[in-house]
């Protein structure tokens, strides 16, 4: 029998190869495409890491916590409680919880609360970089685990068509366990890439680290911050979470541009990147006076 893999509208009823080879490849979509559940917090965690190693790690421990989540979410979909996750108000609701975790985790890489100046440096500069916490890998297993229940097209086509289509309560949990594992190849990638990016940077080690902790304490704060009054707001007014703009672009997370969008948008782009390239002219400038 022949079949082909429809990534837009899969149906059921179809084989259990291509029902995981479909799990599989949407999870790399949804890695690779800008994922409210996925990009703000492997970014933050990965860049934190500052190493190639470090930025692995983060990226493998978010996505396997979040393949932990799917598969649990996949069969319990099967069970008929798919329609119960489908409420909206269940995603604003892990929005506000993830962003708390952001928020606290954001707090916790800044609570060593003492600043360290370069030495050698005028005595009257005060330029420099507070001392920050490492960030321990079962931080961004927590934040997998939990950002994992947000509910997106993907979600729906796990839920609704592959996961039934297995007929077995006891295998219905593959598909949501394939769908993270496709997360998690583009997911650990990126990490590393994150993290090796940091390490290439023109700057001494010491200044490398402390731009990569500060951007990492800054995108989850304020994207914690942003999270919570995303998800807030869509508790009190319901209707937001529907209005979006429809691109002509046919990739879920691409098609319809809401929310979830504006949330990436502002975390990673915004925040991140925008926190990395004042830390690393900050950076610049003390490596300079050093030297």
């Amino acid at each position: 029998m022949i079949w082909t893999i429809n990534l837009w509208n899969p149906h059921t009823g179809l084989p259990i190869a291509a029902i995981l080879a479909t799990a599989f490849v949407l999870g790399m979509v949804h890695g690779i495409t800008p994922d409210e559940h996925t990009w703000p917090i492997t970014f933050s965690y990965a860049i934190g890491a500052y190493s190639t190693r470090g930025g692995l790690i983060a990226g493998l421990s978010f996505s396997l916590a979040f393949t932990v989540q799917r598969a649990i979410a996949s069969e319990l979909a099967y069970l008929a409680l798919a329609r119960w996750m489908e409420n909206p108000g269940i995603d604003a609701a892990v929005y506000v919880v993830v962003g708390l975790a952001m928020f606290f985790a954001g707090k916790y890489i800044r609570s060593k609360g003492q600043v360290f100046h370069i030495h050698g440096l005028n005595p009257h500069q005060h330029d420099a970089f507070e001392p920050m916490r490492s960030i321990p890998p079962q931080m961004a297993m927590a934040h997998g685990f939990l950002a994992g229940w947000g509910f997106g097209a993907f979600a729906i086509i796990i839920y609704t068509v592959l996961a039934p289509s297995m007929h077995s309560v006891w295998v219905a949990w593959v598909p949501g366990a394939f769908f993270g594992l496709g997360t998690m190849a583009i997911q650990a990638s990126a990490g590393a890439l994150f993290g090796h990016w940091m390490t290439r940077a023109n700057i001494p080690p010491e200044l490398a680290k402390g731009v990569a902790q500060s951007t990492a304490s800054a995108t989850l704060l304020y994207g914690g911050i942003a999270f919570m009054a995303a998800g807030t707001l869509s508790l009190m007014f319901p209707g937001l979470q529907n209005i979006a703009w429809i691109s002509p672009v046919h990739v879920h997370n691409l098609h319809t541009i809401g929310i979830g969008f504006i949330l990436v948008a502002f975390t990673v782009l915004i925040v991140g990147i925008g926190s990395l390239i004042l830390g690393m002219r900050k950076a610049q400038r003390l490596s300079a006076k050093r030297f």
